[in-house]
């Protein structure tokens, strides 16, 4: 393994000015992008910096943070790198607020819950009329104030395309309509509220039973050897059958349908936590 990324002096002193002095932790560094907790007397931060192809990336999410209510953000860049410094949000991500819940059905309610607390976070920011792009796992974290989504770098205002393209993210969650776009070739391609409604289920789907919705296997598909783009142009047909596997039934019979359904079909966010709501844990 490399040598983690430093971190650069003027994003230091930016979290100092929230936080007092600070110490540092490294958190994650891969493809271009590090992050690190800064946490001083007075408060915790997160700091992000993107170098090279990981740079642009950066940008918009600093830039999707800077509009968007709840998320204070401060921005610095130089000719090779950009860095910003965000509240350190505390909490667990959806994927662990569901891991009594996969080896036990008593933490099955805590887990709905969860579940409903996601779709309705996914739901306000396309009330906003943005739409995240990236919806995994990880990416929601579950505060004590509610569900806070994170990684905003593929994240859009609709009516606007903010990349030249987009191959999209987390293949295994990707709707199918927006894998067909991409491997057509027709770019830029744009994410959509539908699309995200079929990634929040497939995150919900993969919380719930520990593995991805799609069953590859069924179709006669070799996942390492495919690849990604191999597994995307396989959804882009729409005809990949769902896991058979039925571990938690009552969830997975409201699921099976959003991940079947045609984007038209499929309920709004705000309508999947409805119907999450009145499920029996």
């Amino acid at each position: 393994m490399g040598e983690f990324a430093s971190c650069p002096p003027e994003a230091v002193k930016a979290a100092e000015a929230v936080c007092g002095p600070v110490e540092l932790k490294q958190v994650t560094d891969r493809r271009g992008s590090a992050v690190w907790k800064a946490t001083g007397s007075a408060a915790a931060v997160a700091i992000k910096l993107g170098t090279a192809e990981a740079a642009e990336a950066t940008m918009r999410e600093a830039s999707v943070l800077e509009q968007l209510p709840g998320y204070t953000v401060t921005v610095g860049h130089t000719r090779e790198v950009v860095w910003f410094v965000s509240p350190w949000l505390v909490g667990r991500s959806t994927w662990e607020m569901f891991r009594v819940a996969r080896e036990d059905a008593a933490g099955r309610p805590g887990a709905l819950t969860a579940a409903v607390d996601l779709c309705r976070a996914v739901a306000d920011l396309h009330s906003l009329g943005w739409v995240h792009g990236d919806l995994q796992p990880s990416h929601g974290i579950h505060t004590e104030t509610g569900v806070k989504l994170i990684d905003f770098a593929w994240s859009r205002k609709v009516g606007t395309t903010p990349w030249t393209a987009f191959r999209g993210t987390m293949v295994h969650l990707m709707a199918p309509e927006l894998a067909d776009w991409i491997s057509s070739g027709r770019q830029p391609a744009k994410t959509s509220p539908e699309a995200e409604v079929y990634a929040l289920a497939g995150v919900l789907w993969t919380c719930a039973t520990g593995s991805w919705p799609l069953d590859y296997r069924a179709a006669g598909i070799n996942r390492q050897a495919a690849g990604p783009e191999g597994l995307r142009d396989a959804i882009a047909t729409g005809r990949l059958p769902l896991a058979r596997a039925t571990s938690w039934p009552e969830l997975q019979d409201v699921l099976r349908p959003v991940l079947l359904s045609q984007p038209a079909d499929r309920p709004s966010a705000a309508g999947l936590g409805d119907v999450l709501a009145e499920v029996e844990g």
